[in-house]
């Protein structure tokens, strides 16, 4: 048998989908239950809905501490990305409509601060096809390939910080996305990145705004001799605002920062070839990163697993992680790879003149 470095790239994948697929048919065949792939979707669902719901009433009620219900909520939520993302790829209740939508609307409910799961698939399906390069809207709307600094911090935080600080640079982004579309789905591609975020998502930032402008305006303003005054409107709302703050806002942020700081820094760009999986990701696991990897499922250990077997669900992933990451360092899969902060998520030293 050929080794890894007498193989072609494309041998090298090849490797890695054969040996990664059959450690998941071997562990559903050890345990037929992971066979039952609908129900275990829904299960995960429910136990996430319903961990998020006991935690917001036990906090209600003064059983669970801020401290304590924020965390616990957005560990929760992290499991409905995971979700999102498999249904992205139609891993569930493919042949059952309704049921798949329901669980989209769902997790979107759980996890509002981004775009319409619906209109992520477009947005997700094509970055398979383009990671890497600068049509891959998906990671460079999330600071892929952006020097580091207050700005990408930024933008890591918030998504519609990448409008607001990069207008310009962002339109050219869609443009790009929009320029690989097949030309009849244009418009409906366009249309569907534009409304992405209603209503959800405008909601949820909607809320998020007012909840850390009326805060941080009472902290600031009085340093300068000065006193807030607001609408007795906003007065009244903001107990309401506030528990929605720490049962939904808060816990989304942390999510997401979470999410997007570990995405953003394990996809390489802007000098790989997006049909080369070797070079899209590393797998980003230092422990530092324990933190972040706790409110985003493990996505640094794991994703890197889907780019090389797409169908896999992300539970699979998790338990088969051990003989995934064998197989590819065996391959050349880089490992902890943090040279990509000052590189600007290149694969290659940036050449200066």
């Amino acid at each position: 048998m050929s080794t890894s470095s007498e193989m072609t790239d494309q041998q090298r994948i090849s490797k890695v989908r054969t040996v990664v697929t059959q450690a998941g048919e071997d562990l559903r065949n050890r345990y037929p239950i992971l066979k039952h792939q609908n129900f275990i979707g829904a299960s995960i669902l429910g136990f996430a809905w319903i961990g998020m719901v006991l935690c917001a009433l036990a906090y209600a009620y003064g059983y669970l501490s801020v401290w304590l219900t924020i965390p616990l909520i957005a560990i929760f939520a992290s499991l409905t990305h995971e979700l999102e993302h498999d249904l992205i790829h139609y891993m569930y209740f493919k042949k059952t409509p309704w049921a798949h939508h329901l669980m989209l609307a769902l997790v979107w409910l759980a996890r509002p601060n981004t775009i319409s799961p619906w209109a992520r698939r477009r947005l997700h399906l094509h970055h398979h096809k383009y990671s890497g390069t600068e049509h891959d809207l998906e990671e460079r709307g999330i600071s892929n390939g952006m020097p580091w600094g207050i700005r990408r911090i930024l933008i890591i935080s918030d998504q519609l910080m990448s409008v607001y600080l990069r207008p310009f640079q962002m339109f050219k982004m869609i443009h790009l996305f929009l320029e690989k579309q097949p030309e009849k789905e244009r418009k409906i591609a366009m249309i569907s990145q534009l409304l992405g975020f209603v209503p959800l998502s405008i909601l949820y930032y909607g809320l998020f705004y007012l909840f850390v402008v009326f805060h941080v305006s009472n902290a600031i303003v009085p340093l300068f001799g000065y006193e807030m005054r607001w609408s007795q409107v906003v007065i009244e709302a903001m107990p309401i605002i506030n528990f929605i703050a720490v049962i939904w806002l808060i816990p989304n942020f942390i999510r997401s920062f979470s999410l997007q700081f570990v995405s953003s820094n394990m996809h390489y760009y802007g000098d790989i070839d997006p049909r080369d999986v070797i070079k899209q990701t590393q797998v980003l696991t230092p422990w530092w990163m324990m933190p972040f990897q706790l409110f985003c499922c493990n996505f640094g250990a794991t994703h890197a697993i889907h780019h090389f077997v797409v169908k896999e669900p992300f539970y699979i992933r998790q338990m088969t992680s051990k003989t995934a990451h064998k197989v590819m360092k065996e391959v050349g899969v880089r490992f902890n790879d943090l040279g990509t902060f000052k590189r600007l998520n290149r694969w290659n030293d940036i050449q200066t003149k």
